[in-house]
């Protein structure tokens, strides 16, 4: 969805007499104001330097220098993660505008409310290869909810508000707002609130009742129900009704790596973490389920495993606010589009209803699952290299720190085991890129999210390879006093593909070794970098050391701490179901499996 402004919002109506005139900058800044935007993460350049102008005296919205722009897209998606409020990115044209691509298609794989604005060349000199131009409405047409380009200071309020409208509401997502810079240094009256119209955008909120009642008369006869719980609780902030639901029903729940803490770990329904890396009961209950019951879920291929021979017994109540997502991958019996924070109170009204009190009698189901959580529990062998264990080093970082903190995580074998070992207890408290699997979002997202919740502790999870893509961000951190802890989880390889390669090229670790960790020529040494930028820098090699090292960072909180944990390379991330077969063949660990080329 992609527009000139000018065809999208109407023009704002006639001068009223104490409209006062002002610059298109200035609105761009007033309208941030307005619509309640109180911090803003950006960089800098030439066709967006009117607008740092009026930034610079602004005493309402926090601007943050950070030092790439792709730093600045990841801050302010890990600001709308960790809080719920729209995140916002500042960029110029060209490169600075491209540089933001990476972040807007995280936002839109992961649903994060996200407002980027950027400066574009000249009107006059749009499409003549101008310096610094280039067509960011066109290249993120695909990754963003919708896309404006603004060429008048007049269009600038509505466009704004329209920004912040399209991006929060229904399923959020990523917003482009494009301005000339001919746009930011004319004059124009400041009209507030502007007339916005957006035809066709109607997010449909309130579900059809049929449907409702439906999908309950198929939760009263199911003996092997599941709550397949995605993202869309967590963005919807419908966790509190998912609880209810879930006992009201008493069907066992899964939450993906999106909806982490969307419902109590500690919860005796929850089951853990479905998909290639999920938890033996998770996987196998959706695989073996009568009735899948999907909420803000979209059958990513990670959960499904090969999709044809997905959960083959079961059917499908699908819940989402997008209606595109319901029957893209697997065929819904029941389709139900609208606000899962509505669409969960009547689903649990019409359940009740309809069991009377006849409770349905699941304890078969349950007396499996039970058995599948003793015999299979998530667990870790011992490293027999003398190095530290990934895993209870992450362990160690969430029992320590509670659930009142904030965890984000880059990409990989560290993202898993933070997903797996840290016991999340409430939303918006893990931050990742699960959509993209973007490396480099640690950082960058756990400062965001420490701006926008500055109370809590907030960890950065991170890979030594993620690391090196957006270190940089501390240099933001430092200077803006912003304390967050960061563990490098060091195995001195690229540790998602080198498990892979392990697995299924033969051990021929073909271009994986980052030489950071044991025994390398440690190039960069982690320790001498996070000194180098102001951080606290600590490096544990021993067991005994991880309890201290956490706690020291736990008690600094005048500047970052980074930790360099040094690990073994060969710990890999059990369970796991292999790409391209049916989640019936989850392998609890390398011992534990089948062959790997069944593909049927």
């Amino acid at each position: 969805m992609s527009s000139d402004i000018s065809a999208a919002i109407p023009r704002p109506p006639a001068r009223a007499q104490s409209a006062p005139v002002i610059t298109g900058a200035e609105a761009v800044v007033r309208s941030l104001e307005l619509v309640g935007v109180t911090d803003v993460f950006g960089l800098p350049g030439g066709a967006i330097m009117p607008v740092y102008d009026p930034l610079m005296d602004d005493e309402a919205v926090r601007h943050i220098l950070v030092r790439h722009e792709q730093g600045a897209g990841h801050a302010a998606e890990g600001y709308a993660a960790a809080s719920g409020r729209t995140g916002v990115a500042i960029a110029t044209s060209g490169p600075g505008a491209t540089n933001l691509v990476t972040a807007i298609a995280d936002a839109y794989m992961d649903s994060v409310p996200l407002v980027c604005i950027t400066g574009q060349v000249f009107s006059t000199l749009m499409g003549t290869d101008a310096f610094q131009e280039a067509d960011i409405v066109g290249i993120t047409m695909p990754i963003t909810k919708h896309s404006f380009l603004v060429k008048t200071a007049e269009e600038i309020p509505g466009a704004i508000a329209a920004a912040f409208e399209i991006a929060s509401t229904g399923r959020p997502g990523p917003v482009l707002v494009d301005i000339t810079k001919d746009a930011q240094q004319a004059t124009a009256p400041f009209i507030w609130p502007p007339k916005v119209e957006l035809p066709g955008y109607r997010p449909v909120t309130k579900a059809h009742g049929k449907q409702i009642q439906a999908a309950a008369q198929l939760l009263s006869e199911a003996r092997k129900p599941v709550l397949y719980v995605g993202g869309g609780v967590i963005r919807s902030r419908s966790s509190e009704e998912l609880r209810v639901l879930a006992e009201s029903t008493g069907a066992p729940v899964v939450t993906t790596l999106m909806a982490r803490g969307a419902f109590p770990d500690s919860h005796p329904q929850n089951l853990g973490m479905p998909g290639m890396h999920g938890t033996v009961p998770a996987v196998l209950a959706l695989q073996e389920a009568d009735l899948i019951v999907a909420l803000g879920a979209r059958f990513d291929d990670r959960v499904t495993g090969k999709a044809s021979l997905f959960a083959p017994g079961a059917k499908v109540v699908h819940v989402d606010i997008d209606p595109a997502e319901i029957s893209k991958i697997r065929f819904a019996d029941v389709p139900i589009v609208g606000d899962l924070k509505e669409v969960l109170v009547d689903l649990d009204g019409a359940f009740r209803q309809t069991i009377g009190d006849q409770q349905p009698d699941i304890t078969e189901w349950w007396s499996y699952l039970d058995g599948l959580r003793d015999e299979f529990p998530l667990g870790y062998a011992p490293t027999t290299d003398g190095l530290l264990s990934p895993q209870q080093v992450i362990s160690r970082i969430g029992e320590l720190s509670g659930p009142e903190a904030i965890y984000a995580a880059g990409v990989g074998q560290h993202q898993m085991w933070a997903a797996q070992f840290i016991k999340y207890e409430r939303p918006n408290s893990w931050l990742n890129s699960g959509g993209a699997g973007t490396m480099g979002y640690g950082v960058p997202a756990a400062m965001g999210a420490k701006v926008a919740e500055p109370d809590r502790v907030v960890w950065a999870i991170d890979g030594d390879g993620c690391f090196q893509m957006t270190n940089q961000e501390l240099a933001t951190c430092v200077i803006n006093e912003i304390p967050i802890k960061v563990a490098i989880i060091n195995n001195s390889s690229l540790g998602m593909v080198r498990q892979w390669q392990t697995l299924f090229f033969d051990g021929r670790h073909s271009n994986t070794d980052l030489n950071t960790g044991h025994g390398t020529a440690r190039i960069p040494d982690f320790v001498k970098l996070a000194d180098a930028y102001g951080c606290l820098a600590i490096r544990v090699e021993r067991e005994d050391e991880i309890d201290a090292a956490i706690t020291l960072a736990l008690e600094t909180n005048d500047r970052p701490v980074v930790i360099d944990f040094v690990v073994s390379a060969d710990a890999m991330v059990w369970p796991m179901v292999p790409q391209g077969v049916s989640n019936s063949f989850v392998q609890y660990a390398r011992d534990h499996a089948p062959e790997f080329d069944k593909e049927d």
